[in-house]
């Protein structure tokens, strides 16, 4: 959803009218916050392990093109596009059905399944990493999309009430969290000589909350107005998705821990590149341990001197125009 969003907000900045379409999990929620109408289908993903849990999903798949085929030519927009995920899919081959211009964007290192179906029906495919073998003039690496920084680090420190002089290690894994990674940072930073900033995450919150250490532990379900969070940070421990270019367009140095299941092992694929880039320390997530988070954290907060280094080089590998090329993409496919 971020990055659908942003590009969302640069297009109505250009004067667009935006509407989503979208299934029933997080961007029911966060579709109307941002200020968007959403049109729902009902569409699950493809399972690889359940068979019967693969023909349900293909059922409703054919549905849910039905559906958006209604959408579509209800709302006639004069340009579809779609953001990965077993929700484009439907949508997308909608749009290509009623020859609707179509721009793809791929928010990881690898194309998946609905982009690489559609690939060639688009007018533009927009990568955020270089892919091999996706080269051409139908492909553009734009970068991922990402919300605007956060700018007023004082304001971003005092929100999360750290004093004068007193460092930050930020903590996170995404909505549901990463559980490697709350458990090994929940153990690894009592009685740090820093302040940790830990957003668990909905799943392991309650849990966690029980073996917060007594002093320096801030830990909560949820940050909003996360670049915030990312700017009063001096290092971050993360996984290593979409939340890699959040990270960089705020020079910030990471300690990544990719996961490992994520398809076609594109995580891994993710930190590489801002491992290769000079910004991030790559732990494996069958290696990560209490020990090792805490002697790493430890050696890079001790290193100001490599915390910056690994922060511009970070912000060299940012993306900041990746929404406005997107939005730039589409309007020129909807252009008569």
């Amino acid at each position: 959803m971020v990055p659908a969003v942003a590009v969302a907000d640069a297009l109505r900045a250009d004067g667009a009218r935006v509407i989503f379409v979208g299934g029933e999990r997080a961007e029911r929620t966060l579709v109307p916050q941002a200020g968007y109408e959403l049109r729902t289908i009902a569409v699950e993903g493809l399972s690889r392990t359940n068979p019967l849990k693969a023909a349900r999903a293909v059922v409703k798949a054919v549905a849910a093109v039905a559906t958006a085929i209604r959408i579509l030519r209800s709302v006639r927009p004069a340009a579809v596009m779609g953001g990965g995920g077993y929700v484009a899919g439907p949508v997308g081959l909608a749009a290509v059905l009623l020859r609707i211009p179509l721009v793809l964007t791929e928010a990881d290192s690898h194309l998946g399944l609905s982009n690489r179906l559609l690939a060639r029906f688009a007018r533009r495919v927009c990568l955020a990493f270089p892919i091999d073998g996706r080269t051409g003039e139908r492909y553009l690496v734009t970068g991922r999309p990402v919300p605007a920084p956060a700018t007023d680090l004082r304001a971003a420190r005092e929100r999360f009430g750290l004093r004068e002089g007193e460092r930050c290690v930020l903590v996170f894994g995404g909505s549901l969290g990463a559980r490697s990674i709350n458990d090994a940072g929940i153990e690894a930073f009592a009685g740090a000589p820093y302040r940790v900033l830990h957003a668990a995450g909905s799943r392991d919150y309650e849990a966690l909350r029980a073996r917060v250490p007594p002093e320096g532990y801030d830990l909560r379900e949820y940050i909003d107005r996360f670049g915030e969070a990312l700017l009063a940070c001096e290092l971050c421990v993360a996984r290593a998705g979409g939340s890699i270019f959040e990270i960089a367009a705020h020079g910030r140095a990471a300690i990544l821990v990719p996961y490992p299941h994520a398809t076609a092992d594109h995580q891994t694929a993710n930190a590489r590149w801002m491992a290769e880039g000079g910004a991030a320390v790559v732990i494996p997530d069958r290696e990560l341990t209490p020990e090792r988070l805490r002697a790493k954290v430890d050696a890079l907060m001790a290193d100001p001197e490599r915390l910056r280094a690994m922060g511009d080089a970070a912000a060299a590998l940012a993306r900041p125009d990746a929404a406005q090329r997107i939005a730039a993409e589409l309007l020129a496919a909807a252009a008569p």
